[in-house]
């Protein structure tokens, strides 16, 4: 028997059946179910694909927020032999039929009345998709190739256990065990295909590194298409036995974070932006004794995570401040911000500002830099315990091999490497040469062998002079002021450079408060004259790190933030410059103007 994700899930029911495996939330509670209650909702759910007529070898198509009946499938799925394909919610109708097609899916999981709209328009074009099964209470078309939940999980009910275990035994370390579709910022999504080994080998690397205990307990509620939400929701979760809560949604994370005060916590540098400002507008409302309290809390709180982020023990004086300092002020704030019992905070999926690790550091709360891509399974390189450089991405992930190649490129090396692109044998030979993955990013190491990203080979800006520009720094730099939420850099075959300037819209409205022009219509705000001028100071302090070629000339500020529903974020939120130059290029065209 292959050592499997599923494997090890039947073995955690037999470990501790009667423990928690996961918790959703029923009547305003969080409920919990056992690891042989989740087991057993597998073993019916991987029959029931088994009835619908799903193959070894084929796929299913998963479009949902994360709750039990996704995870469940995705693992039903792996257990019978076949592959999911997560799909993000906030895909269009076009990009939906786009992945159930390519992934060729005669199953799809759906949640809401609009998912379902989105499926039924495109249904005839889908000559493999026999069946859509919803989630708990969600809609109840009147179609006969439509189930509900508890009418999917009946069908497997003739479907004996030994079928579905003879299928799971059967499973190889190099079959195809996952597909990833990436979020497309520069075209199609591509379908990432994913080994069984590759999930068991990363699973059991990570968990060298972070030591996952079953007490510890994440709150699931990044896109669960994306790697590194499916490695801490499911296949870490499962390795290590820890619990996992799902949340009820983005807009109630805050909530379900205070409520569950997980001990891991993964974020996308938006997660933490966001909870930047919004602690950053309750700090500026301090005043005298309160404030006094504070400084001194994140002035030994940044001086000890210091220490703690070399791996070095804390002098004694400092040891005796920072005592004081959390009993006074962080034993008490951090759990109010849902981060009472972290130990492990993680960032990944794009950069993140070196001066908002510097921020939650000071708050004692150190988030470690993961780098990675879905292509090596998630993680490249890792901001290890004991071992973080704040800015850096880390050192090589354990058993990993990271080079930089002679154009500056950074290429992989493991068992975490993707097995290829689903259908896409050209695209896989681009990528993959002579075992090496070919990440398309650029980096360089530092004397102690950590990596720092540079930027996309693609996104070089080659201007009009023929320079080679990569917008990357400059584009952290501006980020760099709390008013900036986003910052890209235009000039490809211009003859200087410009920048779009995107407005973080709390700290835009703490900013006008502060400064007596919350009065003012919200909508143009981006044109006060003290929003331009402190811009305008941001890109000044930018061009003094910057040489003469790489400095910002002009710049517009949008008068909205860039959106996912308008297609200029992925659902991870990195930016797509393709989109974002169309959709403002009269803004773009306007800085170019004589």
């Amino acid at each position: 028997m292959a050592e499997t994700i599923v494997e090890r899930l039947f073995n955690q029911a037999k470990i501790r059946p009667n423990a928690p495996a996961y918790y959703e939330k029923q009547g305003g509670a969080y409920v919990s179910t056992s690891w042989q209650g989740y087991v057993d909702q597998v073993r019916a759910a991987g029959k029931a694909l088994i009835a619908l007529g799903v193959k070894p070898g084929g796929t299913v198509s998963i479009l949902g927020y994360n709750r039990p009946e996704w995870v469940i499938t995705n693992l039903a799925a792996m257990s019978v032999g076949a592959a999911a394909a997560g799909i993000y919610v906030t895909s269009s109708a076009p990009e939906v039929h786009y992945i159930v097609g390519h992934a060729a899916s005669s199953v799809l999981l759906i949640e809401t009345a609009e998912h379902w709209e989105k499926v039924k328009a495109g249904w005839g074009e889908l000559p493999e998709l026999a069946h859509v099964v919803v989630m708990r209470g969600g809609p109840a078309p009147d179609d006969p190739r439509v189930l509900s939940w508890e009418a999917f999980l009946a069908k497997g009910s003739e479907v004996p256990d030994s079928l579905l275990d003879e299928r799971r035994h059967a499973l190889e370390p190099g079959g195809l065990a996952l597909l990833i579709y990436t979020s497309g910022t520069t075209g199609p999504p591509k379908g990432v295909m994913i080994s069984h080994d590759n999930l068991a080998w990363t699973a059991d690397a990570a968990l060298g590194l972070i030591q996952c205990f079953p007490s510890d307990c994440v709150v699931s509620y990044l896109p669960l298409p994306h790697i590194a939400e499916q490695l801490f929701t499911l296949h870490l979760a499962i390795t290590a036995g820890y619990q996992v809560y799902f949340a009820e949604s983005l807009e109630k994370l805050p909530e379900n974070l205070k409520e569950v005060q997980p001990t891991i916590f993964l974020g996308v540098p938006r997660t933490w932006e966001k909870m930047h400002a919004g602690i950053s507008a309750k700090f500026a409302e301090a005043k005298g004794v309160k404030r006094a309290m504070l400084e001194f809390a994140r002035r030994t709180a940044a001086a000890h995570s210091s220490y703690i982020c070399r791996g070095e023990t804390p002098p004694t004086s400092l040891r005796l401040r920072y005592k004081l300092a959390t009993r006074l002020v962080l034993s008490k704030l951090k759990p109010a911000i849902g981060m009472g019992r972290a130990r492990l905070c993680v960032v990944g999926a794009a950069p993140i500002g070196r001066e908002v690790l510097e921020f939650f550091a000071s708050l004692d709360i150190i988030i470690q830099e993961v780098y990675g891509q879905s292509e090596d399974t998630g993680p490249t390189s890792f901001n290890q315990p004991g071992k973080i450089r704040l800015g850096t991405v880390g050192t090589p992930f354990p058993g990993v091999e990271v080079r930089i190649a002679q154009d500056g490129e950074v290429i992989v090396r493991g068992r975490n490497v993707f097995l290829g692109y689903y259908k896409d044998p050209e695209a896989t030979a681009e990528t993959l040469q002579d075992g090496w993955l070919h990440s398309g990013d650029l980096g360089i190491f530092d004397g102690q062998g950590f990596l720092n990203i540079t930027g996309r080979k693609k996104e070089i800006l080659i201007t009009a002079g023929g320079k080679n520009i990569t917008p990357k720094n400059i584009e952290e730099g501006l980020k760099k002021h709390p008013l900036i939420s986003e910052a890209i850099a235009i000039g490809d075959r211009r003859k200087y450079l410009t920048a779009l300037i995107a407005l973080d819209p709390e700290a835009t409205k703490v900013f006008a408060k502060e400064r007596g022009l919350d009065a003012r219509d919200g909508a143009d705000l981006h044109q006060a004259p003290e929003v331009v001028a402190a811009v305008q100071q941001a890109v000044d302090e930018t061009n003094e790190q910057l040489a003469r070629v790489e400095t910002i000339k002009k710049f517009a500020i949008l008068p909205r933030p860039l959106s996912m529903e308008k297609g200029e974020l992925t659902p991870t939120l990195k930016v797509k410059r393709r989109v974002v130059n169309e959709n403002f290029s009269q803004e773009i065209e306007a800085m170019y103007r004589e």
